[in-house]
């Protein structure tokens, strides 16, 4: 099927193509301009911009703390539409079904979950297959596990640690890898109740600054498109800049990936002991090109916070709102979900400030990612939202209106007239995301790339303009038209294609015969489990 997209003015930075045209896709293919042709289908785009797909690098739409988040909180589905009886948990409401939906309307067509447990791997990619319309792809988490904790304990060679990487990639179909507090799940259960970076884990004698250190190089040395994504310590408390600080430091000239860097820039000052630190970390980000961060930005309004890091939920349960929570201290990773709600109170105005002054103050927009860390921060549908505050000063004078004044001169926001232009959007969550994960045929216009388009009708609402679509492509299919879901399919899982060594998989039977009893085949599935026509996409490493 041949398609015109005619008209509109096309935002594709990576062909360096900024300007008033036609796009035109055959199949799921962006294609050049064919001769003597008629379109099967024409969208009127004139008036709109039109974008790739929008990438999410950082979102918890599936797994086991996502769903025990549902059950703990089944008053915040009951105001939206069930879901079709014929799928699973047909009842609970903003279920999958409804994050892909909702994720589509706003132009977004490729969303990475973030936050996987290698033994609960199956689960979540039977619940991402689960999310019509968008693709889906995952971070395997290492860090807290006994396995890894205890080769380099033991010193095990830079090769074997990489094999272990590559297995744990392979099996779980992971895009990447992420680190999540390191090695402070490992000592919460040694009673441990605060852990830093050069902090030592209990029994295994070694650092978060070490096992970060450590994946770092395995995964650069795997060719993993995605640098190392790292969760640092000391999420959400004042001094926490120092951490974020001292793991920048660490990366020593290889690609490192800080998740919601804005729960890790609030500062001691004040009368209040809570101030922002900012522009400090901003400074560093500017001047360390090998480091990449995401937001996490914070908006106000009921939410829950999701988290493997067991250390932190479990100390952060007593500001729980409402007031109930559950603490998972699993094996390896453990967990908590505590509901939370953000007000426009002087705290909730400081953390909401200073997402923004990150956003503004971080100069290249290549290297700053578009999350809200959904939904800790903030659900994800508050995107547009967001938008609108980068993109108009005015918006944020006026929003500035409605929170504490006195948060207001602990921060540089006032004094922010930058303002993000339709090319920065398209850099920072088309274009900067595609390059971070390795997909090579999405995150721009070009020929030859999968045509996952996003079509905006510009107004003076910015943030009406990205909530409602004027047209969305998947993989060529018009899926939306007037933010309007009006074609439902199935998107892929994209896993990186990695070869692990026959000796590791030896290995890791044996390991697991021994610690569990059980063979090695009931942490792994063949794909066929996975009910979906080719439920996977190939990601190839770096040469």
């Amino acid at each position: 099927m041949l398609t015109r997209v005619a008209g509109g003015e096309i935002v594709d930075p990576v062909n360096g193509r900024l300007g008033t045209g036609d796009l035109w896709v055959e199949d799921e293919t962006i294609v050049p301009p064919p001769t003597g042709r008629k379109p099967d289908l024409t969208l009127d785009a004139k008036g709109c911009v039109v974008m790739a797909g929008a990438i999410d690098i950082h979102s918890h739409i599936g797994g086991g703390n996502v769903n025990t988040a549902r059950l703990l909180l089944p008053e915040h589905h009951k105001a939206h539409a069930p879901r079709p009886g014929a799928t699973p948990l047909a009842q609970l409401g903003w279920t999958t079904f409804e994050t892909g939906r909702l994720y589509a309307q706003m132009g977004f067509t490729t969303v990475v979950e973030p936050a996987m447990s290698p033994g609960a791997a199956l689960h979540t990619h039977l619940e991402l297959a689960d999310i019509p319309i968008i693709d889906k792809a995952t971070l395997a988490i290492l860090g807290n596990d006994d396995f890894l904790l205890s080769m380099i304990r033991d010193n095990a060679s830079a090769a074997m640690i990489e094999d272990y990487v590559s297995w744990t990639v392979a099996s779980s179909r992971a895009l990447g890898v992420k680190v999540i507090n390191a090695g402070a799940a490992a000592a919460f259960k040694e009673n441990v109740r605060s852990f830093s970076f050069d902090d030592e884990v209990p029994f295994y004698g070694t650092s978060s600054r070490k096992i970060v250190k450590t994946l770092q190089k395995a995964v650069t040395g795997l060719g993993v498109p995605h640098p190392l994504h790292v969760h640092c310590n000391n999420l959400g408390i004042p001094g926490a800049p120092d951490t974020a600080a001292e793991t920048m430091a660490a990366a020593e000239g290889l690609p490192l990936h800080l998740a919601h860097l804005q729960f890790y820039s609030y500062g001691s000052e004040g009368k209040r002991g809570f101030s922002s630190a900012a522009t400090r970390l901003a400074e560093l980000v500017n001047t360390t090109p090998e480091i990449t961060i995401d937001i996490g930005q914070v908006m106000f309004g009921q939410t829950v916070t999701i988290s493997s890091d067991v250390l932190r939920q479990f100390t952060a349960r007593g500001s729980a709102n409402p007031r109930k929570s559950v603490i998972i201290d699993g094996d390896a990773n453990g967990g908590g979900i505590v509901p939370f709600r953000y007000s426009n109170d002087f705290f909730g105005s400081l953390q909401w400030a200073i997402g923004l002054e990150l956003f503004l103050l971080i100069e290249d927009p290549w290297r700053v990612f578009f999350t809200t860390d959904h939904p800790n921060g903030a659900p994800f549908t508050t995107y547009p939202e967001i938008f609108g505050l980068l993109m108009s000063r005015d918006a944020r004078a006026k929003a500035m209106e409605a929170v504490s004044g006195r948060a207001l001169k602990l921060t540089t926001l006032p004094a922010l007239t930058r303002e993000y232009t339709f090319e920065d959007i398209a850099v920072m969550t088309r274009a900067a995301p595609a390059k971070l994960l390795g997909l090579k045929d999405r995150g721009h216009l070009g020929p030859g790339a999968l045509a996952d388009v996003a079509v905006y009708r510009k107004g003076g609402d910015i943030a009406q303009m990205f909530r409602s679509a004027a047209f969305v492509l998947k993989n060529g299919e018009l899926v939306v038209e007037d933010g309007a879901v009006k074609k439902m399919r199935w998107g892929r899982a994209l896993r990186l294609k990695t070869t692990p060594d026959k000796a590791m998989v030896k290995r890791m039977e044996a390991y697991h015969q021994q610690r569990y009893g059980l063979s090695l085949d009931w942490f792994d599935f063949p794909d066929s489990a996975i009910q979906r026509e080719q439920p996977f996409g190939e990601v190839s490493c770096r040469a």
